[in-house]
């Protein structure tokens, strides 16, 4: 994309980098940034450190430090995140120029785990902001009304939540600075029927192979558990768990209508991988007993290694459709994890084998 306003040149934006950051949040505004012919400065603790990605996408050096620079010579300054605000937080000079960028009316814009710099800050006081949801609670316990949103702007601060939103919030970044317009070739930032993962793609993000990987990676595991959940549902004689299993079943079957629905809008069908997974439920279920205790704890294990499959899932792609996907079927996990669990505990408590009653009779 080329820069379309003259004026955007002159512009100078502050990209944040420590140890661990991750990837795609620094790749993506970074080349958005820069091929919208923006001045990008990158600005670490160390001058002379060699600056990894926790996936292994990115090195780099930075071009200076945050003791050093000044926030009044910079229009915008980006915090992506990963590991590396946790890292950033601990230095005063990164602290006490998010500070000042802030209250000098810079564009300041955090993504996913990059709040926690505004938290160290004391910079969410009062803010609309949004970030990833393993820190809501930290952003509303230091005065933020959090927002599960994919974007969120507050004054001069624009948050976002993990990487599905990058495109989006590169966009909403660029507008902010000046760029934009249809010669621009960008959507409106709340357009929510636009491309985004082909934005993200252009800057650096996931490819459309990557996300085709990943949504067969998801169809798979929810095509292996529908099988399992049908198998366990035969053999099942307790009725109040046969109907959870045939309620999990029913909500599988509305994943894979999802997934496969996305599929066929890429252009593409399921891989042989997903087309087969179920065979696998098949064969293991064909050695597992009937013992409804037993039914109970595979259903219960078959959800919690789901859980994790599906969690790496979440934040590891930047298109937003996918990883919405992803991000209902991982809490449609949590919760049928959680009554699971509440009828296991239940069914062991009335299992437990309980004292003898003493009998009555004369006395001796």
């Amino acid at each position: 994309m080329t820069n379309n306003n003259h004026h955007a040149v002159k512009k100078r934006v502050a990209i944040l980098i420590e140890q661990a950051v991750e990837d795609t949040e620094f790749i993506i505004p970074c080349h958005g940034l820069k091929q919208a012919g923006f001045e990008v400065v990158v600005l670490g603790s160390r001058m002379n450190e060699k600056y990894k990605g926790k996936r292994g996408k990115l090195s780099t050096q930075a071009d200076a430090t945050t003791t050093e620079a000044i926030a009044s010579e910079f229009d915008a300054v980006v915090i992506p995140g990963g590991m590396a605000p946790d890292k950033m937080r601990r230095n005063p000079n990164t602290v006490r120029f998010v500070q000042a960028a802030m209250q000098q009316g810079k564009w300041v814009a955090a993504v996913c785990h990059g709040p926690q710099l505004l938290i160290e800050g004391d910079l969410l006081k009062g803010k609309r902001a949004t970030g990833f949801s393993s820190i809501s609670k930290d952003m509303i316990n230091a005065g933020a009304n959090y927002l599960d949103n994919p974007l969120v702007v507050d004054g001069n601060l624009i948050t976002s939540r993990e990487p599905g939103d990058l495109a989006i919030f590169t966009t909403a970044i660029l507008s902010r600075l000046g760029y934009g317009g249809k010669d621009a070739a960008l959507p409106d930032e709340n357009d929510t029927s636009a491309e985004w993962w082909k934005i993200a793609d252009a800057w650096g993000g996931s490819t459309k192979g990557e996300i085709l990987r990943g949504i067969n990676t998801a169809l798979g595991g929810e095509r292996y558990s529908l099988e399992a959940l049908e198998k366990y549902a035969d053999k099942e004689s307790d009725t109040q768990l046969k109907a959870l299993f045939q309620e999990m079943i029913t909500n599988k079957q509305r994943h894979i209508e999802r997934l496969e629905t996305y599929l066929h809008k890429l252009g593409e069908k399921p891989s042989f991988g997903a087309n087969i997974a179920n065979q696998y439920a098949k064969v293991k279920s064909a050695f597992t007993g009937s013992d409804d205790i037993y039914q109970l704890r595979c259903a219960l294990g078959d959800v919690q290694t789901g859980l994790g499959d599906i969690g790496n899932l979440c934040a590891m792609f930047t298109d937003p459709v996918a990883t919405a996907i992803f991000k209902e079927i991982y809490h449609d996990l949590l919760k049928y994890e959680q009554r699971l669990a509440d009828l296991y505990r239940r069914r062991m408590a009335t299992t437990e084998v309980q004292p003898p009653k003493p009998t009555t009779g004369a006395a001796v």
